[in-house]
């Protein structure tokens, strides 16, 4: 998942540069490349984690960036500002790294409370 977070970041870097230089595309676009370049980092501090509450709070961060990162995406795509070509490869990627954070985090707050009533 290093691997593919930071592949991840590297394709919304280069989606940026893609983007039409207008004002409300270069707006959008920073916020779009800011939490998407933050899912990388935020993986790999979770991955660092020093306990399994730091892991889930970790985990929370890199699950709110890639749902951000989608919202982005969308409006982009939607607002006209960008083709659905360009924004669909990314914005399918960000929704499954979403879905698989997201189930991470689930598991690791099941297995906390798991713990705490044994």
């Amino acid at each position: 998942m290093r691997k593919r977070t930071k592949t991840f970041a590297i394709g919304i870097i280069k989606l940026f540069g893609k983007l039409p230089k207008s004002e409300e595309a270069r707006i959008i676009g920073r916020q779009m490349l800011r939490s998407g370049t933050s899912v990388a980092a935020n993986y790999r501090a979770a991955c660092r984690a020093k306990s399994q509450a730091d892991f889930i709070s970790k985990m929370g961060t890199v699950v709110e960036e890639s749902d951000e990162t989608v919202f982005w995406l969308e409006l982009l795509e939607e607002s006209g500002i960008s083709p659905t070509s360009l924004i669909q490869p990314h914005r399918d990627e960000a929704l499954e790294l979403l879905r698989i954070f997201t189930a991470s985090l689930k598991t690791a707050r099941f297995n906390r409370d798991k713990q705490a009533t044994a």
